[in-house]
């Protein structure tokens, strides 16, 4: 991806190289063909039973009746089911048919010559359990659940942090090629681990778009995670995983094409995050890059998925990403499920809300006390203001009058001179 000599592949890309590609040795699969295969039109009882109905181990016992004539008995054309009763291993009795209500008893004919008609009732012969012994027995069984809920306690333990999510590919839309599947993976982050059995990578089916150019996936997968803070002094906010795809396409000549990378954090709340991430793709200058991806497939792609970040080999202060070039292509739909359990982030979610609370309380309160104190100190000085300039423009009107009549009051106006009453035709200098 770049002219750097010291740059080397990281651990992760080269224990993801095995898995970037899918099998090369089928052929694909036509959209009728994957129907019919996918989906079954006409399924038997058997492929009901084994696919379609929950199958729990029971243990069954049947009453007969031998309704034969005297001198004929045991022969199996007169043996007839009165009553089956059935225990599953969850402690489940079924009792078909049920015990004898306010319809009356149970009636068997027979297709004889006499056409013998015999009537039956079935009725719980089990002694009622007394006041004492179901007491008794609830008390155990709050014993027992007691016991089992401390086992699995202790099994889990009680300094934990765990994130759960699951979640599901919906939808890819907005690519150039057809037949779209996406390869993605977890980073882990420093303070991250998984279960050992954990997969943190996937590839989706390979799905063609419709009319509307996109490709329905719905995935599922499920990511368990755990977080153990190593530093007990250490308040920063832990970095969260990371989720990296990329988007490829298949033809029929089984010629990949890589049409965008991305990434995606998971979502640090819980509940349903519905999120549509963009993808892009690295390009090349020049017509020949896309001649060779139109006819012989191929395309730029990226050694490292985390580049598309922060590559995880990266340890400098500035990442120069300077001369790549990309391209805006489609986005991808993801639907996750989000699950956090946390004594610690719960006692600290509790605390946080505890203080909250007072300072909402003395602070709130105390801060509104100023800000009132402030527009009622306000409002006098404004008050004082408009009294002082109200007295001073009045004592200005009342000093400039007296001191306009002291000059009018001496003498008589003063009278113009001599020179200058001659007649208007005259000048007057």
């Amino acid at each position: 991806v770049t002219d750097a000599d010291d740059e080397v592949p990281s651990y992760l890309a080269q224990r993801m190289a095995t898995v970037r590609r899918r099998r090369q040795d089928r052929r694909p699969i036509e959209g009728s063909s994957l129907k019919s295969k996918v989906i079954t039109w006409e399924p038997s009882e058997e492929f009901i039973k084994n696919n379609h109905v929950i199958n729990t181990p029971v243990q069954t016992m049947y009453i007969m009746g031998d309704l034969g004539p005297y001198g004929k008995l045991g022969h199996r054309e007169y043996e007839h089911v009165l009553c089956t009763i059935k225990v599953d291993s969850n402690g489940v009795i079924t009792v078909k048919p049920d015990f004898t209500g306010t319809k009356g008893a149970y009636r068997i004919e027979l297709d004889g010559e006499k056409r013998e008609l015999w009537t039956y009732t079935i009725e719980n012969a089990s002694a009622q359990v007394q006041q004492e012994d179901a007491e008794r027995e609830q008390r155990v069984f709050r014993d027992l659940y007691s016991r089992h809920k401390e086992y699995l306690s202790s099994l889990v333990g009680s300094e934990f942090e765990m994130v759960s999510t699951m979640g599901a590919q919906v939808s890819a839309q907005g690519y150039e090629y057809d037949n779209l599947y996406v390869h993605f993976f977890l980073e882990l982050p420093k303070c991250w681990s998984s279960p050992v059995l954990q997969q943190l990578s996937g590839v989706t089916q390979t799905c063609a778009t419709k009319k509307d150019n996109v490709a329905y996936f719905c995935y599922l997968f499920t990511l368990e995670m755990f977080f153990s803070q190593e530093d007990e002094s250490e308040d920063s906010f832990p970095q969260w995983p990371v989720l990296y795809f990329e988007v490829l396409s298949v033809d029929f000549w089984q010629r990949y094409r890589v049409e965008g990378y991305g990434s995606l954090v998971l979502p640090s709340s819980p509940g349903l995050h519905t999120l549509t991430i963009p993808t892009w793709r690295p390009v090349e200058l020049g017509t020949v890059s896309e001649l060779r991806r139109f006819f012989i497939g191929g395309s730029p792609e990226l050694e490292d998925l985390t580049y598309v970040r922060t590559p995880t080999a990266f340890k400098g202060e500035r990442l120069s990403r300077l001369g790549f070039r990309t391209k805006t292509t489609g986005s991808v739909t993801f639907r996750l499920h989000c699950l956090q359990q946390s004594k610690a982030f719960l006692e600290t979610s509790a605390l946080r809300q505890r203080m909250q609370s007072v300072l909402d309380r003395l602070g709130g309160l105390s801060q509104q006390s100023s800000v009132y104190s402030v527009l009622e100190a306000f409002q006098r000085a404004r008050r004082r203001m408009q009294e002082a300039r109200g007295s001073l423009s009045q004592d200005l009107m009342g000093t400039a009058a007296a001191a306009w009549h002291q000059r009018r009051e001496p003498g008589p106006p003063p009278r113009l001179p001599p020179a200058c009453e001659r007649p208007a035709s005259s000048p007057c200098s």
